[in-house]
């Protein structure tokens, strides 16, 4: 079971070799902030996928508005018509767009190639609870698909766990550990530097690597469930890393974090679900594949070391 396990990893990190950050799918943000009747400040951030992939990626107001600099003057009929990013059309890119009105009432929606666009009645209005708990939900699913590393980590864990009871309590101590740090950076009471906590993460990632190799006893195989944790504090600080530079509503910014967070426990499950059952299917057909062990892990400590350079490179500049 461990084997196959392994050739999953293996998988995992040739996909992602070409990927040295963690958050290549980071969604767009755009935020607009009523200065006056009609007027807004706006703040745009571009999603990461478009960087570097000729895809220009920037986003469309109505036609009577006129966006000078970072101020959009929309006149006496206000913010009225599509905001749209007609860009995304076609492709998994999505942007988060934040409006806040001048009266205290804000509305967040996320647009992606589906719903590429946001229509605004001109007046203020607060977003409506179903829709942010959808919309963050879905980011946090695809922030933990997207982010290979966390993938190879969860992936790991249950290298060294394998397929036992023990794997519920491991897992469980993961997600108890990244929410907390997670909800304490978001919420402004914890405040890490983002490129050290990248660093730590693919160092994470190694070391993780180096002991499901060893064959020996040690704390990491007695207790798995306090290397998650304790990694688990750094994942979380990744994770709001990346929520952060899409922004919460103000009027649900408690749902939306824990939807956030909610959505990413559903990746995880999602990913240890889909390797039991390809385990399951693989193992009893092409048991010679299991001579990948140790190439598998060679791929993982590899992938994991080249991050780890990176990124304390990247800390140091």
């Amino acid at each position: 079971m461990r084997r196959w396990v392994l050739l999953l990893l293996c998988l995992a990190a040739l996909a992602g070799a070409d990927r040295a950050r963690a958050h290549e799918l980071r969604p767009g943000a755009l935020s607009l902030h009523e200065l006056d009747a009609g007027r807004y400040a706006v703040q745009w951030s571009p999603p990461a996928l478009a960087e570097g992939s000729g895809l220009s990626v920037e986003p469309r107001f109505p036609a009577h508005c006129r966006l000078t600099g970072d101020r959009l003057d929309c006149g006496p009929r206000g913010l009225e018509g599509a905001i749209s990013v007609p860009d995304l059309a076609g492709t998994l890119t999505r942007v988060v767009v934040h409006v806040q009105y001048g009266d205290g009432t804000a509305t967040t929606a996320v647009l992606s190639g589906e719903s590429p666009a946001l229509v605004l009645k001109g007046s203020g209005g607060a977003t409506s609870t179903s829709g942010v708990a959808g919309d963050y939900t879905v980011l946090g699913i695809e922030h933990i698909l997207g982010g290979v590393d966390h993938l190879l980590f969860v992936l790991g864990l249950l290298l060294l766990v394998g397929f036992k009871r023990k794997l519920v309590v491991t897992v469980t101590a993961f997600t108890l550990a990244h929410s907390v740090t997670l909800a304490a950076a978001v919420l402004g009471l914890a405040k890490v530097p983002q490129a050290p906590v990248e660093a730590v993460i693919a160092l994470s990632i190694l070391l993780l690597a180096v002991e499901c190799s060893k064959e020996q006893d040690s704390l990491s195989r007695r207790a798995p469930w306090a290397v998650a944790f304790s990694f688990g504090l750094l994942h979380g600080f990744g994770f709001a890393g990346a929520l952060s530079d899409v922004g919460l509503p103000s009027d649900h910014v408690a749902l939306a974090l824990v939807c956030f967070n909610v959505g990413v426990e559903f990746g995880q499950l999602g990913v240890i679900g889909c390797a039991f059952l390809l385990v399951s299917v693989l193992v009893p057909r092409l048991p010679r594949l299991a001579k990948l062990e140790r190439p598998a892990l060679y791929a993982m400590g590899a992938l994991a070391a080249l991050w780890s350079i990176e990124r304390t490179l990247a800390a140091f500049s």
